[in-house]
């Protein structure tokens, strides 16, 4: 049974704003606005680090959780196969220059699902944003070798590294983030299994897998599913 992917084209109100943080087309980032005060959602999308997926996407998630009183920004960047450095350089500038483009001082929470998951989880890792409160990765690829190995989306790891190893990008071979980080993965995703988010908490047994019985890959990124509330409840015991 195919899982549903409607969320993927889904309509839904264009963002507040865009703003860029680079000049390439890619280096853009969709902005809500949202009417309470609280900590920023900076949400990582995902897509196999492929180009045909792009931020669009994700846009019914930053139009709903702006309803719900969190401001978002939803980060494009550059997805080269072969190339992941211009993907992580991406998402470390991005990161490096919110603060003067968006207010950060309430902190933030950074979420990514899928391969922004692995984003998000490494982002964390690597270089401790000012004022991450904490990561929600949902049903990361959190373990590039394991996918890797798994075939993962016709083999869509080698597509993102091309030859060789990358230790240094792999979530579960890096340091463990000094942010708390909770990870939501269903039971009956058929796209990045269970297993791959299991491999991140053996390692780095500080983290916080929630299992959601028999909920698919999409259904995380979907306000019109139960699954959505506990994306929620992770950003409010992130945000107070």
């Amino acid at each position: 049974m195919s899982e549903d992917r409607s969320v993927l084209t889904r309509e839904a109100r264009d963002p507040d704003e865009e703003i860029r943080y680079g000049e390439h087309a890619d280096q853009v980032i969709d902005v809500w606005h949202a009417k309470e005060y609280r900590p920023l959602v900076i949400y990582v999308h995902g897509g196999f680090w492929r180009p045909e997926y792009d931020r669009t996407h994700a846009r019914p998630l930053g139009e709903a959780l702006a309803d719900e009183g969190w401001p978002v920004v939803s980060l494009e960047y550059r997805r080269e196969p072969g190339n992941p450095d211009v993907t992580a350089g991406d998402i470390r500038t991005a990161l490096d220059r919110l603060p003067d483009l968006v207010d950060v001082h309430a902190g933030y929470v950074l979420v990514g699902h899928s391969a922004g998951g692995h984003l998000a989880l490494w982002a964390a890792a690597t270089f401790n944003p000012v004022r991450l409160r904490g990561v929600v990765a949902l049903a990361p690829v959190a373990d590039l070798l394991l996918a890797d190995q798994l075939g993962l989306d016709e083999g869509a790891v080698r597509d993102f590294i091309g030859d060789g190893i990358r230790n240094d990008l792999d979530p579960v071979h890096l340091p463990a983030p000094i942010a708390p980080v909770a990870i939501i993965h269903g039971t009956n995703d058929q796209r990045v299994p269970l297993s791959v988010s299991e491999s991140f908490v053996t390692a780095h047994p500080t983290a916080r897998l929630t299992r959601l019985d028999g909920v698919g890959h999409y259904e995380l990124i979907d306000p019109l599913t139960p699954a959505w509330h506990q994306l929620t409840a992770d950003l409010t015991r992130f945000t107070g």
